[in-house]
């Protein structure tokens, strides 16, 4: 790639070649814009490969981007089935990579971003701010340092290097770390003979109430029922209600719907058992297992392993010398917190939303797909695609098209009135979006 001249300005710097920052490269080159894309690890979708065994509850027809699709059409890439539903390694291995391949040196690889400034500024200086491009600090593979300077950035990094912890009150808990040889922040692949031989015959626990844990639950059991042994302990924060285990049928992401029920169907035949309102405060060893301790003293039998799936959560520490306005709570935009906060949105969808929602003090800067949402849940891969589209036609000047809704989102069944709270309040449940209430994934 050619450096810039006068007559060539920076390009945008996107941040993660995953799903969005890789769609955000297609639409800004659409409206004429040179990006670069910097992915951390050796291949498209890095982060996507490491759950590589799990299926999406999306199918194919909501997994591509129409800009990405545009740009793969002269390659002879073949659209998959849009009905079918694929795995994380599918969407990496038959659109990702493809679509990244199409991009060409647009790509680079191994390339960590370390640091995002404005040009000979710090946070605190005022002077002459906007008229400066963007610097960013980046580490090669080979640990080399670079400064690449950007017209503008689109961090679309996502939030799959900052597991949430087991401890309940958002810090590891008393004896986490000691025990790391023994719990894990990732659904199992019990495909692979190593970790199928690692949860055979064990005491599992599962703490999480999202579509992750109801994977993991569901491997479980199939271990389980081929008589292994195994056992899950499902650790839930809250009650057991009627949207614990999701929308089932009524849920409008149908695959969805039938992994919670898979999730019922363990516990109902005994393969998993729930705790429910725990919150850890410890994990503590007991001989060669681990003993889980509550916030409220109560102490469960002991265990063999554990699967901590809570959620993740934005990694900010290379923005710190640009100015975000985030949401105190979710650490999400201002403007976009309110439309996901999931200690207040019961039910339907999160609308549509683009460059206005994502703009921070700092003009230049958004924040894209998964990280864009902070720590709240329920992000769906189309509503990062609207949204780079109308980050992209925003960088263009064309802000009738970036305020324009491109998008229409399927009901997601995310039901229930109580959010993150522990039980549900019966006169504040929805009465007519959807027949069955569903938990937040």
């Amino acid at each position: 790639m050619t450096s810039p001249t006068a007559d060539q300005p920076p390009p945008v710097a996107v941040i993660g070649a995953g799903p969005i920052g890789l769609a955000a490269a297609a639409h800004l080159i659409g409206r004429g814009i040179e990006p670069v894309v910097l992915e951390a690890g050796p291949v498209a979708g890095s982060a996507v490969r490491e759950w590589a065994h799990v299926r999406l509850f999306s199918p194919w027809a909501e997994l591509t981007d129409p800009a990405a699709e545009k740009l793969l059409a002269p390659t002879g890439w073949t659209r998959p089935d849009g009905a079918a539903y694929p795995t994380g390694g599918d969407w990496a291995d038959r659109y990702l990579q493809p679509l990244a391949d199409a991009l060409g040196d647009r790509v680079r690889y191994g390339a960590t971003v370390t640091g995002v400034a404005r040009a000979g500024r710090d946070r605190i200086v005022d002077a002459d701010r906007e008229a400066q491009p963007f610097t960013v600090h980046i580490r090669t593979a080979d640990g080399r340092e670079e400064r690449l300077a950007a017209r503008a950035v689109i961090d679309a990094s996502g939030t799959w290097s900052v597991p949430g912890p087991l401890g309940a009150d958002g810090l590891p808990a008393l004896g986490e770390r000691a025990a790391a040889d023994r719990i894990s922040y990732r659904v199992p692949d019990l495909r692979d003979p190593a970790v199928r031989a690692r949860y055979a015959g064990r005491r599992t626990a599962v703490v999480g109430s999202g579509a992750s844990a109801f994977t993991a639950l569901a491997g479980l059991a199939d271990l389980a029922g081929d008589g292994s042994g195994a056992h899950a302990v499902w650790i839930l924060r809250r009650g057991l209600t009627d949207s614990t285990f999701g929308g089932g049928e009524a849920d409008q992401l149908p695959a969805r719907g039938a992994l919670g029920l898979r999730a019922k169907a363990a516990v109902e035949a005994g393969h998993a058992s729930a705790v429910t309102g725990f919150r850890t405060r410890a994990v503590e060893p007991d001989g060669d297992r681990l003993t889980l301790v509550a916030e409220d003293g109560r102490r469960l039998d002991p265990v063999d392993e554990i699967i901590v799936l809570t959620g993740f959560r934005p990694d900010l520490s290379f923005l710190s010398e640009v100015r975000l306005g985030l949401d105190e709570r979710l650490r999400a935009p201002t403007a976009l917190a309110p439309l996901i906060d999931p200690n207040v949105h019961s039910c339907g969808t999160v609308y549509p939303h683009g460059a206005a929602e994502l703009s921070h003090p700092e003009q230049g800067v958004y924040l894209a797909g998964m990280k864009s949402y902070g720590r709240a849940p329920t992000f769906l891969a189309m509503t990062g695609y609207e949204q780079v589209r109308s980050v992209a036609a925003a960088l263009a000047g064309d802000h009738e098209a970036a305020a324009r809704v491109e998008l229409t989102l399927p009901e997601t069944g995310v039901c229930g009135g109580a959010g993150l709270y522990d039980e549900p309040d019966p006169a504040t449940q929805p009465s007519g979006c959807c027949s069955t209430p569903g938990t937040a994934t």
